[in-house]
């Protein structure tokens, strides 16, 4: 029995199916109501979520404001071109080993978020997010999805005048932005969501769909990631790794996102986050 972890309004419930469940009432007190705690026992989580059919719900999810569900990582990694029609997109060669860059914690909100643009040049990236739950060192391949606590779904935005105004360009920076990490609407747990290495992953914008793929075209899967990144740093519970992105993205169109847009984001089985995107000023 998995779970689906939400926070709602800056507490941790448990969702079934469109209701909600305060984590701190059904766990009687011996979980607060912090998501970023909950992250650190989800064995705890799946035991209270096989309860919620005889639990009364605390709201109906279409009532209720639900904000990231991983609202204070102490890291957010991210992955380039991994997948290898986007690295094609980019005119780059795929990668041989994780090109690996960070996002600023800062830019993580709200699935429903407005995606605040500072240039005509803001780009889509649709991404699966790995949500690690016990963290670790040196973790093995074979024992990675045990390290997992959930996936989300994840836009890395990114800002390509930024990124490419230097040479080597600005990963990071152009993609940490405050409102550039919107990631939810839940993190659900693995046993939950079917095969994570073959879920269809979609974006669209204004309903005309951009990106639509499958996690099954990861160049370099989950397991790898987080071996990969156990070897240079101990990883924490609430960690982020946005996974990559598949083809489509509008800096190999031009098709960049612009004022009133509406981005919408979908990996089968875990959901569907909404961003309106809003033309705030320009950057330097």
């Amino acid at each position: 029995m998995g779970f689906r972890l939400a926070n709602v309004d800056g507490r941790a419930a448990l969702v079934t199916g469109n209701d909600y469940v305060d984590l701190e009432t059904i766990s009687d007190g011996s979980l607060s109501s912090d998501p970023m705690a909950a992250l650190q026992r989800p064995e705890r989580l799946a035991a209270l979520a096989a309860r919620l059919g005889d639990a009364s719900p605390t709201g109906s999810l279409d009532d209720a404001t639900l904000l990231s569900p991983v609202p204070r990582p102490r890291n957010v990694f991210a992955i380039g071109l991994n997948y290898s029609d986007h690295a094609a997109e980019s005119n780059m060669e795929p990668p041989s080993t994780p090109l690996v860059f960070t996002k600023f914690p800062s830019c993580i909100c709200a699935p429903n978020s407005t995606i605040e643009l500072r240039s005509d040049f803001v780009d889509y990236e649709v991404e699966m997010v790995v949500v690690i739950g016990p963290g670790g060192k040196d973790i093995a391949e074979a024992d990675a999805w045990n390290h997992v606590a959930g996936l989300t779904v994840g836009q890395d935005v990114s800002d390509r005048r930024m990124q490419f105004a230097a040479n080597p360009p600005h990963f990071g920076l152009a993609k940490s932005f405050d409102t550039y990490g919107p990631i939810g609407p839940v993190v659900v747990s693995v046993d939950e969501v079917g095969d994570p290495d073959d879920l269809a992953i979609t974006c669209s914008v204004n309903g005309d769909v951009r990106q639509n793929a499958s996690t099954s075209g990861l160049i370099f899967g989950v397991p790898t990631l987080i071996n990969h990144l156990s070897h240079v740093t101990t990883l924490a519970a609430g960690d982020l790794i946005f996974t990559g992105t598949p083809a489509g993205v509008g800096g190999s169109t031009g098709n960049f996102l612009a004022d009133g847009d509406l981005v919408e984001s979908t990996i089968a089985g875990i959901g569907t986050i909404t961003n309106r995107c809003i033309r705030v000023g320009d950057h330097a």
